[in-house]
């Protein structure tokens, strides 16, 4: 018999400032076909809680302590190939703009891109990662 999956696309958001999680949380639950399963706060917060929710996608911020959401990235796709990344960054340095082309991450949001169309994205994403179950 094949386990269940909910039909749901299930989402983890990655940032260390709050006010940014509680924000993408709350624009999230009001999406029927999205499953919120986690919030964490650093990279290392991210590689656990991927291993132990799996999520179909992962918002990650970049710049974060402890591990970075470029290392992070690396660390989820190397255990989970299949979970889609949105990095999700304010930062315009173009040194981390080269690292965000060769960093493994599957999409790029600026965070002053408007909610719908990070919603989008994530949606976008959700489609290709359920499809590569």
């Amino acid at each position: 018999m094949l386990p269940y999956r909910s039909p749901n696309l299930r989402v983890l958001i990655v940032d260390d400032y709050e006010l940014i999680r509680f924000s993408l949380k709350l624009a999230l639950q009001r999406q029927p076909h999205i499953e919120l399963v986690g919030l964490a706060s650093n990279g290392q917060e991210a590689i656990d809680m991927v291993k132990l929710h799996r999520p179909d996608v992962v918002i990650l911020d970049l710049q974060m302590p402890i591990v970075d959401g470029l290392s992070a990235s690396t660390q989820i796709k190397n255990l989970y190939p299949q979970t889609q990344i949105v990095a999700y960054s304010s930062v315009k340095d173009p040194q981390v703009e080269v690292m965000v082309q060769t960093a493994q991450v599957d999409a790029f949001c600026e965070k002053e891109v408007p909610i719908q169309d990070l919603i989008n994205v994530v949606t976008q994403l959700g489609r290709k990662a359920s499809s590569q179950r």
